[in-house]
């Protein structure tokens, strides 16, 4: 069966208490939920994972390029300045969707530059827990085909 890999970056762990005027009131534990329900609809196995540490990252972002599944990545602060994540990426030819709950380009300039975007197929930012959601079925789901 196809899988998707969810990997979460640093201070994630923390969702649903930190910051809740900016991340919501969500965990992560629930983002993982609502991703398995949509992912058994589709046929998908879920494999999420978070670690506070770059290194964890990397291993994963690896063995998900060489496994040829796709990631949806929420690399948290590490997307504006980890320089290995983008060559993990490249460098293991993973099909990475970045996430960010928040829209970053509305909040301190140091989060509007992505070391990551450059290697992502696509960016998906601003909308919560949905942002997931949303990452998840632009990797499966239906898309709009001209007729």
């Amino acid at each position: 069966m196809t899988a998707v890999h969810v990997l979460n970056g640093p201070n994630l762990n923390l969702l649903g208490s930190r910051e809740p005027e900016v991340y919501g009131r969500a965990t992560l534990d629930d983002i993982r939920a609502a991703l398995a329900v949509r992912c058994a609809t589709l046929g998908v196995d879920l494999v999420f994972k978070q670690s506070n540490f770059e290194g964890d990252l990397v291993t994963w972002i690896q063995e998900a390029g060489a496994s040829g599944a796709p990631v949806i990545l929420n690399a948290g602060a590490l997307t504006h300045t980890s320089i290995a994540l983008y060559d993990a990426i490249k460098g293991s030819q993973a099909e990475v969707v970045e996430v960010h709950l928040s829209n970053v380009h509305a909040r301190e300039s140091f989060r509007h530059h992505s070391f990551i975007s450059p290697a992502a197929r696509g960016v998906i930012a601003g909308f919560g827990p949905s942002s997931y959601l949303l990452a998840l079925e632009a990797l499966f789901g239906n898309t709009i085909r001209k007729t």
